[in-house]
Parts: structure tokens; C-alpha cells; sequence
């Protein structure tokens, strides 16, 4: 038997006789994976081509093609637009209904099996009993388990919901657009302009529309603060700067034209086209609104988000495949106890009630409660350690995760711009260069970009310069995208002396095209073509450090010239360079040496560039081992990016879809996977992971998304974070282990006792009282200590591993139960049917007991109550049960539960078989150990 039980748990071939009919194989979830991320990436390539289509279309063509005009559309067209396309919202998940969230609370193997118990409890015990015979107390039990784990998921995760509904900001935007007075008629009522109609309308008026408002056509004006209101075609700018972080993932705000100058094959790298969540911030323009609503980048995003069913977690399929190995060993332990006391007893009807109440004493029926206790307890402590849990399972992969996907921006770096180097033309630290950029940036007028804002954050310069006496302000050379540069003119008093000072800055390649010299220390050279070799040279290695480099150059101008234009910007003497960088967070470094600790495999998946990336990972001591594109993802079959993820630790150039398919490959290759981001593009990544990981200031879209929200956004607080899933989860071990081992010996004792007894070794209601109070010892599990060893490695499910710990350890009870069996047969003469209820008396008490104890020998490796003490919660719990069941024979309750008193000598023998199988299961956990490890 003990060699049959062994070999249909753990081989592989009694899990696929057992199982094959109720969870899907690995290959099959790696299957619907692939078709996912197919569909995913259809429709990414989809949105990509019409993106660039849009962006090469004649500006002719596209009015034509939209029916609008440089001068916006009439109040009429608009609404007609609007009709046919629809509130310019994008699609956010909805919120179940509470009879949803109830049920998918309560749906689990083991809440369904237990409602069957409690119906076939309710079936014989009450409806087929006689009056007198009649009990609820099996069904009431059970049913009690049910309801407490349901409504405590429920409530769990219900308040979680509504504090991450809380963090979203409730604010009404609107946008700036032109309404024009008198456009052509339309041909055919549907809000299109006829053919060779003018593109340019009379009387077009500025109005500010909500943005749910907006439509195909209409043309919006963009300013410094503006958020994008809908995927827009860029008619003219200036000096117009867009931050698209939330969709790229670059650090530094990108410039827009009107004008496609580089050729394409990514629609987020398009001068000429702006993108719904991503915001102005400097500069101006105004831009045509292509699409809106769920026909944006981002709609299509958070359509994919919203819509797709989300693949079930390593915490789902864990549970669910040991849940099955427990299921499986009741469904056959259960009818070999009814036939062995069918045979030998002939009271059939007897027999299907005892194996009734076996069954119902095997299930772990406080399985599905003592999860979601763990589960809820975890949330409670990660609450107050700035996490917030929208989905309990989610602690538990957070335990389990092995490979944490993180995007860079924001979370490897602070998110901001500082001005990292100031250099002079060979690469050596200058503070004469810093002045000139802070004289520069301190003087020009309009609004300061974000390279401004980081040289002015350099107070000291102002200082040291003695701004207000010493310089005055001449005139200004504006910026322009085809000069790529900007400049403005200071008189400067000096020992008497006046004299004016042109100070340039911009793009390298624009800077010496206008410069004719260099400037060393106090000298000045002629910019030759060697010279002009180093300087790339040396601005090359500053862009090989994530650098992003703005050339300064000077001119001294007479004193007696007062107006200045771009003629001026010429024979400039460059004197160095300014270089920024989004600056790592003092604590990431830290937090992945704690993370890699841990246990867990870090990857960089960004959608900035390489060269930013890598010096931002060389910054925090971040050892990168290979780095790919996301145009050398495009370009993989699924095997080949299988093996690229498993090599490469850092991913730059990505779009959305990369990501999700990275995720993906991952989880397929059995990785318990989370994936931390903010963005936009982060969106699909976070749904497809184990667990996903955003912050309170992420969009709502990546919100939704997310299964943990942070409010920091700090790695070092995800790494608690992951400890409080260990815990999690080590403790929800404790609880089958204990079960499993314990209920598989007293299944053992009891077919031993049925064969060779002539009577019930157990009456059910024994069985099933036992179990209560061995249940209730229990209910403090999810405030036990956790063994640090235990915390220092990601935590998997190993139903395999139960398997072979529950025929291993079961038995050990049922040689200390054989062993009562003689003691009560021999010693105490209950050897007839007339002395039965003192022969379930002495083995009840031992079994509770023996029971209890095991709470404390399996739930750590060490020795219990010296080297490894539970918590005071679980110690008093089992001190609680063990008063209980040594005093309940001798209470009036012992005659309701057919008990009788025990004899004072039979304490003395208890004592002994409990401590002899306290030091046989300490001496075999160290066997165990030695052999499989414990998790």
C-alpha cells in the first residue's frame, strides 16, 4: 500500500493518470502564451505602420482625409466627427460587480469540493437520519470553513481595490483647439470637405473642449505643461520639446518638427508625430489630432490590457496542482477505508459513513482559509511598509519571483535631469564653461527646458559670477530647429572695461559648423579637421557614458553693437562642452545587491537608448552581460528570443509589445516573473507578468495593470516587499505540510485498525472533532515566525515534493498510533465492543495531541522550542487545543461526544509516546534535509 500510495503521487506517471483532465500542461500554457503575445505583436505592427503611414501622408492629403483645415473644424463637424468616432476616452478595466468578485473569491478546488462534503454531510446526516439521529455538526463545520475563507478574500481585496482606486487623480483636462467660421459645405453630411476645397479657413477662433471632446481633425495648440491630448500630426513648432517617458521610456524629452527629417521604421521615434500621454515641456506648436480614443498608441495599449484574460499566475497553477495531489489522495484513500470496514464490520451503511467522515477529515478544509488569513495578514504588513495589494495572490508570487523585469527610468534613476559634466573641448572639468552655459541659460527668455532648469540648479555659479553688478543683458538670438542653437549677448564690466559677450550653445554638429577656433586653458587654436577628429572623438566617449552633449562656443562683440541676429553666430571660439544625465538613485545600487541576495535575477527593460542604460547600470554597479535592441527582438523566433532572455540582462530600444513578449518567454521558461513599471508602454508588460509592480504616480492605465502598487517608488521597498511574500508563503507551506504528513498517518492507523479491529477504531464524530480543534490549533499559522534561512531564496510550489513529504513523514504517527492501539488493547483491556468507547478515548486524545505537536515539529527544520520558537499567537492556539483535549473526557461534554474518562495511568504512557515521536520525527527531519532540502 505504502509502496503504491508512494509511486501515484510523486511519478509522473500516476500525475498524468490522476490529473490529466484538470489542469492544462505546461506546454499548453506556454502555447496560449505564444498565440498572446502573437496577437499582441499584430497589433503593435498594426498601430506602428499606420502611425508612419500618417507621418509620410501630404499635409493636401491628410485634411482631405480627416475634412479639416489649418483652421480646425466648425462647431458642425466636430460633432459630426464625434458621433461617428466616439468620446475621446481610452478603455480602463472595468471594476467586477460584487457577485463577481464574490464568486471568483469562493471559486477554488478545494471551496467546491468542500460544498460537495457539506451536501453529502447534509444528505446523510440530516435529510436520510432519523429525528433523533440528526447532525449538523459536519455541515456547519464545513460550511463555516467555506464561508470565512470567501468573504475574508472578499473583503481583502475589495478594501486593496478601492485604496488603489483612491490613488488615481481625479482632474478634468482640457485642450486648446481652433474652431473655424466658414468652411465649404460638406458633400455628403458626413463632415468631410469636398475635394479641391480650401485648406485654410476664415474667422478660426481658439476654444478650450474637454479632452473627451476631441476629434479626428480638429487642431489643438501645444504649449509648455500641455498634456497630448490624442495622437497628433505635428503642423509647426517651435523649439517644442516632448516628454514621451510614459510611452519610451527615455529619460531626456525629445524635440518635435514639422518635418520628417530621419527615416523611420518605429512611429515613437517620428519628429513629426505626438502621442496621447505624453506632455509638452517647453516650446510651442500646434498639431493636427489623427486619432483618438481607443485608435491611439496608447487606446490600442490599454485595449490589449483591458481585454485580454490574464494567463494564470505561478501562485493559480501552484495551488491548484497540490490542491489536486490532496484531492486525488482522498478520492482514493476514502473508499479503501468503506470497503475494508464494509468486509470486516458488515454494516455497510455504517462503513459509508465513517469513510464520509474520513474523507471530510483527510481534506484540508482550512486550506482555502488559512491562505487567505496568510494572505491578508501579509497585505496588513506590506500596508504599512508603502505597498499597496489590489490581488492576495500576488504576495505570494512576489515571494516566489526569481526574475524581476524592471523598466530604468524612475526607478533605477530619480527622473530628473542634472547637469553631469562640464567639460572643456578635451574632455577636462572646466568652471569656465559651466559660467558661460549658466549665462547663457540665467539670460535667455521664455520658458527654461529641462537641460536649462539643470544648469540653473548650479546656484553657485550666480554667486561667484555677482550677476547683478557685473552683467546686463544685450539681446538674444532665439532657438530654431534648423540652426539647432541658441544664443544670447551679455555686456560684462571687467576693471573698468565694457565689452560684449556672445555666448552660443547647442548641438554639436551645429555648434561647429558656426565655430573657427578652440579655446585650451588661455589659448586659442584654429579648428582644424585633426582638431575637429578629437572633438568627436572625445564628445563620442561622453555619449558612450549615456551622456547627452550641448557644445558651448563665445564671441566678443563691440561694445557699441546693440542688436544681434543668427549672422552673428559665426567665427565662434568653442570652449567646451555641458553634459546631462538622469542620475541613478542613491539606493538602487543597494537594493539590487539586496535583491541579487536574494535570489532574484534583475533585467533591464527600457525603451531609452543603450549607451543610457548601460552607463546608468555601470553607475550602480549593475554587471551587464549582454545587451539587445528592440529591432533584434522583432527579428526573433520564439526559440531564439527563449535563449536571448536567458543570456542578456539589459534590453533598451523597446516598444510595449517587446516587453510583454520578453515577459512572456520568461514565464514559459517556468520563471515566476514581476515586472516593475510606470508607463504607458509598461502596461501590457505588468499584465502579462506573475506579478506586476507600479507606483502611485504611474497612469491609471498601468494602475489597473498592476497587482502591487508602491507609494515609493524604490526598489528597497520592493525588496521588503519580497520578504513579506516569503514569509507569506512559507507559513501557507507550514499549514500542507502539517496537514498532509498528519492526515495521511491517521488514514494509515485507521485502515490498520479496521482490518484487525471489531470495532470502529473511531466513531465519525470523533473524526470530525478531532479535526475541528486540530483546525483551530492552526488559525494562528499566519502570525508564526519564519526561519531566516527560509527567507533567502524565491519560495515555488513543489506538489511533487508534498507528495513525497506526506508518505514520508504520515507514517511516523501511525507507528505511535499502532503503538496506542496495543497500549489501550493490552494494557487497559478495551479489547471487546462493550469497552470501545475507551479505546476511542485513549486514541483520540493521543491522535489530537500527537497532532498538535506536529504543528511545531514540521513547521521548522530546526529543533522546535529551542532553536526555532513559534510565535505567541500559535503557541497559545496548541496550548489552547492540548488543555482542551485532555480535559474534554473527563467534562460533562464527554458523554455527547461518546468519550469516557481515561485512567490516570494511561498519562504516563502518553507521555512517552509523545516524546518518542518528537525525537523520531526530529531524527528523520534531518534524513529529509540531508536528502530533498527544506523549503
Amino acid at each position: 500500500m505504502f509502496t503504491f500510495l508512494k509511486s501515484f503521487f510523486s511519478s509522473a506517471a500516476g500525475r498524468r493518470r490522476a490529473g490529466r483532465h484538470f489542469r492544462r500542461s505546461p506546454m499548453l500554457e506556454q502555447g496560449v502564451d505564444a498565440v498572446a503575445a502573437s496577437a499582441a505583436s499584430d497589433t503593435s505592427r498594426r498601430a506602428n505602420r499606420r502611425m508612419l503611414d500618417l507621418s509620410r501622408m501630404g499635409l493636401d492629403a491628410l485634411f482631405l482625409l480627416l475634412g479639416s483645415g489649418r483652421g480646425g473644424l466648425s462647431e458642425a463637424q466636430a460633432q459630426t466627427a464625434r458621433e461617428r468616432h466616439g468620446a475621446n476616452e481610452v478603455d480602463h478595466e472595468k471594476p467586477l460587480s460584487w457577485p463577481a468578485h464574490l464568486w471568483l473569491s469562493y471559486r477554488n478546488p478545494f471551496n467546491l469540493l468542500l460544498t460537495a462534503l457539506a451536501a453529502l454531510s447534509w444528505l446523510t446526516d440530516v435529510w436520510m437520519a432519523e429525528p433523533d439521529d440528526q447532525s449538523w455538526t459536519a455541515v456547519v463545520i464545513i460550511g463555516s470553513m467555506v464561508v470565512i475563507s470567501t468573504v475574508l478574500r472578499f473583503a481583502q481585496e475589495l478594501r486593496s481595490n478601492r485604496a488603489a482606486e483612491a490613488l488615481k487623480a481625479m482632474v478634468q483636462n482640457t485642450a486648446t483647439v481652433l474652431r473655424s467660421g466658414a468652411m465649404a459645405p460638406a458633400a455628403d453630411g458626413d463632415g468631410r470637405r469636398p475635394y479641391g476645397a480650401p485648406l485654410h479657413a476664415s474667422g478660426s477662433h481658439q476654444r478650450e473642449v474637454p479632452l473627451a471632446e476631441l476629434v479626428p481633425g480638429d487642431v489643438v495648440l501645444l504649449s509648455a505643461g500641455d498634456m497630448i491630448p490624442a495622437d497628433c500630426r505635428i503642423l509647426n513648432a517651435k523649439d517644442l520639446f516632448i516628454a514621451q517617458a510614459a510611452l519610451t521610456g527615455e529619460s531626456l524629452p525629445v524635440e518635435k518638427h514639422a518635418v520628417q527629417r530621419v527615416e523611420t521604421g518605429n512611429s515613437l521615434e517620428l519628429e513629426n508625430m505626438a502621442f496621447m500621454g505624453t506632455n509638452v515641456v517647453s516650446g510651442s506648436g500646434s498639431a493636427l489630432v489623427v486619432a483618438t480614443g481607443a485608435g491611439t498608441y496608447f487606446g490600442q495599449l490599454a485595449g490589449r490590457v483591458t481585454q485580454a484574460t490574464r494567463a494564470p499566475t505561478q501562485f493559480q497553477q501552484g495551488i491548484n496542482r497540490v490542491s489536486w495531489v490532496l484531492i486525488r489522495f482522498m478520492l482514493v484513500m476514502a473508499p479503501i477505508v468503506m470497503l475494508i470496514n464494509g468486509f470486516t464490520k458488515g454494516d455497510w451503511l455504517e462503513a459509508l459513513l465513517f469513510a464520509l467522515a474520513i474523507a471530510v477529515g483527510l481534506t484540508p478544509e482550512m486550506l482555502p482559509m488559512i491562505v487567505t488569513a496568510t494572505l491578508a495578514k501579509g497585505a496588513l504588513r506590506m500596508s504599512r511598509r508603502k505597498v499597496v495589494v489590489k490581488r492576495l495572490d500576488a504576495i505570494q508570487n512576489l515571494g516566489a519571483m526569481n526574475v524581476l523585469c524592471t523598466d530604468k527610468t524612475g526607478t533605477l534613476t530619480q527622473d530628473r535631469i542634472v547637469l553631469e559634466r562640464h567639460t572643456d573641448v578635451y574632455g577636462t572639468s572646466s568652471d569656465d564653461v559651466l559660467a558661460y552655459a549658466y549665462l547663457n541659460s540665467y539670460y535667455q527668455t521664455g520658458l527654461k527646458n529641462l537641460l536649462d532648469v539643470a544648469v540653473l540648479q548650479h546656484a553657485e555659479v550666480q554667486r561667484r559670477l555677482n550677476l547683478a553688478s557685473r552683467y546686463r543683458k544685450v539681446d538674444e538670438i532665439p532657438f530654431d530647429f534648423s540652426r539647432r542653437r541658441m544664443s544670447v549677448v551679455v555686456n560684462e564690466t571687467e576693471n573698468g572695461r565694457d565689452h560684449h559677450e556672445l555666448i552660443c550653445k547647442g548641438a554639436l554638429e551645429e555648434m561647429l559648423s558656426a565655430c573657427t577656433r578652440l579655446r585650451v586653458g588661455s589659448e586659442e587654436h584654429l579648428l582644424t579637421d585633426s582638431r575637429r577628429a578629437d572633438i568627436r572623438r572625445v564628445t563620442a566617449e561622453l555619449n558612450r557614458d549615456g551622456l547627452r552633449v550641448i557644445a558651448v562656443g563665445v564671441k566678443e562683440m563691440p561694445p557699441t553693437q546693440q542688436a544681434y541676429g543668427v549672422a552673428d553666430e559665426s567665427d565662434l571660439v568653442l570652449v567646451g562642452y555641458i553634459a546631462f544625465l538622469d542620475p541613478p538613485k542613491e539606493s538602487t545600487g543597494p537594493a539590487l545587491a539586496a535583491l541579487k541576495a536574494s535570489g532574484i535575477e534583475v533585467k533591464v527593460l527600457t525603451g531609452d537608448v543603450e549607451l543610457v542604460t548601460q552607463k546608468v547600470c555601470r553607475e550602480v554597479d549593475f554587471e551587464v552581460r549582454r545587451v539587445y535592441l528592440g529591432t533584434e527582438i522583432e527579428a526573433m523566433d520564439d526559440a531564439r528570443l527563449a535563449e536571448a532572455v536567458r543570456e542578456a540582462n539589459v534590453f533598451a530600444r523597446l516598444t510595449p509589445a517587446h516587453k510583454e513578449r520578453i515577459v512572456r518567454s520568461l514565464r514559459a521558461q517556468g520563471n515566476t516573473v514581476g515586472f516593475m513599471g510606470d508607463g504607458i508602454n509598461d502596461a501590457p508588460a505588468l499584465r502579462a507578468a506573475d506579478v506586476g509592480i507600479s507606483v502611485d504616480s504611474a497612469v491609471d492605465i498601468s494602475k489597473e495593470a498592476a497587482d502591487i502598487i508602491l507609494l515609493e517608488k524604490s526598489l528597497m521597498v520592493l525588496e521588503d516587499g519580497v520578504i513579506e511574500g516569503r514569509k507569506t508563503f512559507c507559513n501557507m507551506l507550514k499549514y500542507l505540510k502539517m496537514t498532509a504528513s498528519s492526515n495521511f498517518g491517521n488514514v494509515f492507523s485507521v485502515l490498520v485498525a479496521s482490518a484487525f479491529l471489531p470495532f470502529l477504531p473511531m466513531l465519525p464524530i470523533h473524526l470530525l472533532l478531532q479535526n475541528l480543534m486540530y483546525d483551530i490549533s492552526q488559525t494562528a499559522i499566519p502570525f508564526d515566525n519564519v526561519d531566516e534561512e527560509l527567507l533567502k531564496k524565491p519560495q515555488q510550489w513543489d506538489p511533487d515534493g508534498l507528495g513525497r513529504f506526506m508518505v514520508f513523514f504520515g507514517p511516523i504517527s501511525s507507528l505511535f498510533d499502532i503503538a496506542t492501539y496495543a497500549l489501550m488493547w493490552y494494557v487497559f483491556q478495551a479489547n471487546a465492543p462493550e469497552h470501545q468507547t475507551l479505546f476511542q478515548s485513549g486514541w483520540f486524545v493521543e491522535g489530537l495531541l500527537s497532532q498538535t505537536l506536529i504543528v511545531h515539529m514540521i513547521r521548522t527544520r530546526r529543533i522546535p522550542f529551542l532553536q526555532s520558537r513559534a510565535a505567541w499567537p500559535l503557541m497559545v492556539m496548541t496550548m489552547m487545543v492540548v488543555v482542551m483535549g485532555l480535559v474534554l473526557p473527563f467534562s460533562p461534554l464527554a458523554e455527547y461526544f461518546q468519550l469516557q474518562a481515561l485512567p490516570w495511568s494511561y498519562f504516563p504512557w502518553l507521555v512517552g509516546i509523545l516524546l518518542s515521536y518528537c525525537v523520531l520525527t526530529q531524527l528523520l527531519k534531518g534524513v529529509w534535509v540531508r536528502r530533498y532540502g527544506w523549503q
